[in-house]
């Protein structure tokens, strides 16, 4: 058996996932190539889930892989604007699932809920821009100060995720029916 090129089996892999995600459609996210000339850059999408501080929310990514995909993480990005532990201002996605912790095992629909995961439930130790020291300063608050319980929840889902007025909005359009 001949090896193959990586980027042929980068190209089928590729295909593979987005078949899938084609013939079983996940919940609350989206992704596929951004156009039919390139199958190396993607575009994700991530709605905020129910019942959560993100409801209703839009969150665009771009997303680049590797020639040697899956062996090697892809690169993604927030087009959105997003106030978070794990995203940088570039819109950069600093956790260890893209880097040192990648295994060829984790798929884009994978990576995506994670990404989705993390957007609710920072990873502080993967935390590499000042909102990781935001995040700890109101957690400390919060629990040295007598609060309600109210209080507490209200400033945990804010010092989570800080979403611009922009995308704020974008959510109330969205929870009214208004698009």
């Amino acid at each position: 058996m001949g090896t193959e090129d990586p980027e042929i089996c980068a190209r089928i892999r590729l295909e593979l996932e987005l078949r899938e995600s084609v013939s079983n459609p996940p919940t609350n996210i989206s992704f596929g190539p951004v156009s039919d000339e390139d199958m190396f850059h993607w575009q994700g999408i991530i709605i905020g889930p129910v019942d959560t501080p993100i409801e209703g929310g839009l969150f665009h990514l771009s997303i680049r892989f590797p020639i040697d995909y899956p062996f090697n993480p892809p690169k993604v990005q927030f087009q959105t604007q997003v106030f978070h532990p794990n995203i940088d201002v570039n819109g950069r996605v600093g956790i260890r699932i893209l880097g040192d912790q990648w295994s060829a095992a984790l798929s884009v629909e994978k990576l995506l809920l994670s990404i989705s995961s993390i957007l609710l439930d920072p990873i502080i130790l993967d935390g590499h821009n000042p909102v990781s020291d935001l995040y700890w300063h109101e957690r400390d608050y919060c629990s040295n100060k007598k609060t309600t319980r109210l209080e507490k929840q209200l400033l945990r889902c804010w010092s989570r995720i800080k979403l611009l007025p922009m995308i704020r909005n974008q959510s109330d359009r969205f929870k009214s029916g208004r698009r």
